[in-house]
């Protein structure tokens, strides 16, 4: 007698509590930044899970004839993906890859005496909106969602004195899958992942259902650039009122030209970490700026913004912009100084005032961070200072 037996696909599954590891990742981790823009390859490993329908399959071999059915089934595989991403900027990335998930199967003993087994392999490429949340300094969480275009190919054989129809089949279709993770830190280029995805899967005959993957993963930064050549720091200067020279007799001479008055302000004190916003703090340091020069006459005033050297210097040189405009801004309004009378540059860590041998290479980041907090700064030039009448 013969049988058209056909194979349940996987069922989606509840997420297992594997998923505590990552609250026991953040709670044993410490805080840190979000990666910088850039592209990265990456790669992950670690065990699929899927739940293949018991009574769904038991049911229809019991509706084709077979008195009794017991199955013994594989749902635990290991999955791999391995993939490449750009970072747009600290919060938001593209990535795409190739992933496999393994190979699922199930056994079925019968009676009358018969045995049938089925297996399905899962394997796609993948493209994914990634968001990441910066929680501190190496550590952040991140979330994806995308789509799939995979491959599903499914193998179903018999055995024993009732024949079954042996039968290989396969399908390939777009769907979806999401997923959410931690991202630790461990140098500027090298990071490692604890992430849990759900990938949505349709078989080649006509079953659906879910596959869990929970893998640890390493991703490789490129585009990171040496540290600039330290040079020479600069003694800051405050603002004051220059002396005209004396005359000397008996032809009296104009007085020289003012000579350019420079103000540094420490960029921790006005902005937070990374940020162009000026915080509290750094208000009543431009307010005390506003206030020295209402006291005097001005030609130009040259704003320049500066950043340490760590991390991508685009990223660092639109960094120093933005806070050197924000400083422009505030002076603007707040010191009724008219805008085209002052100028913004930014400096992507090129002119630092700590050197080498203060801040040396050997630091890890932690170390560097306060260590080179001398050069993230802003500069005030202000040229043609007099003593207002």
């Amino acid at each position: 007698m013969k049988s058209g037996i056909q194979r349940s696909g996987m069922t989606r599954s509840g997420v297992p509590v594997r998923l505590s590891l990552l609250a026991l990742a953040l709670i044993s981790c410490q805080l840190a930044s979000a990666a910088e823009p850039g592209w990265y390859i990456g790669a992950n490993i670690g065990e699929s899970r899927a739940d293949i329908d018991d009574e769904r399959i038991v049911a229809r071999l019991l509706s084709d004839g077979f008195r009794t059915a017991t199955l013994r089934e594989t749902e635990d595989q290991t999955g791999f993906k391995i993939f490449t991403g750009y970072q747009f900027n600290r919060n938001l990335a593209v990535e795409g890859g190739y992933f496999d998930l393994g190979q699922f199967s199930y056994t079925a003993r019968m009676e009358p005496w018969a045995i049938m087994t089925g297996d399905a392999k899962m394997r796609g490429l993948n493209v994914d909106l990634v968001g990441f949340l910066p929680l501190g300094e190496k550590l952040s969480a991140f979330g994806r969602a995308g789509v799939i275009y995979a491959e599903t190919r499914d193998r179903f054989r018999g055995y024993g004195p009732v024949i079954i129809d042996p039968f290989n089949t396969h399908k390939t279709e777009a769907s979806w899958k999401y997923g959410a993770g931690l991202q630790y830190e461990l140098t500027d280029k090298v990071a490692m992942r604890l992430e849990a995805e759900r990938y949505r899967f349709d078989d080649a005959i006509g079953n659906d259902g879910d596959i869990d993957l929970f893998s640890l993963g390493v991703v490789y930064r490129f585009g990171e650039t040496a540290a600039p050549a330290p040079v020479a720091a600069r003694a800051p200067a405050s603002v004051a009122p220059r002396a005209a020279a004396p005359a000397p007799a008996p032809a009296p001479t104009p007085p020289p030209a003012p000579a350019p008055v420079r103000v540094t302000l420490s960029a921790d004190s006005l902005f937070d970490f990374d940020s162009s916003v000026i915080k509290p703090a750094g208000r009543a340091e431009l307010d005390k700026l506003a206030a020295d020069l209402r006291g005097v006459e001005f030609d130009t005033i040259m704003v320049t913004g500066h950043t340490d050297r760590i991390g991508n210097q685009a990223y660092n040189l639109r960094l120093s912009n933005q806070r050197a405009m924000a400083v422009k801004d505030y002076l603007v309004q707040f010191a009724n100084i008219n805008a085209s009378q002052v100028s913004t540059r930014g400096v992507n860590g090129s002119e630092p005032v700590t050197t080498a041998a203060q801040c040396g290479s050997q630091m890890t980041r932690a170390q560097l961070i306060p260590c080179l907090a001398p050069d993230r700064r802003v500069e005030v030039e202000v040229t043609g200072t007099r003593p207002r009448q």
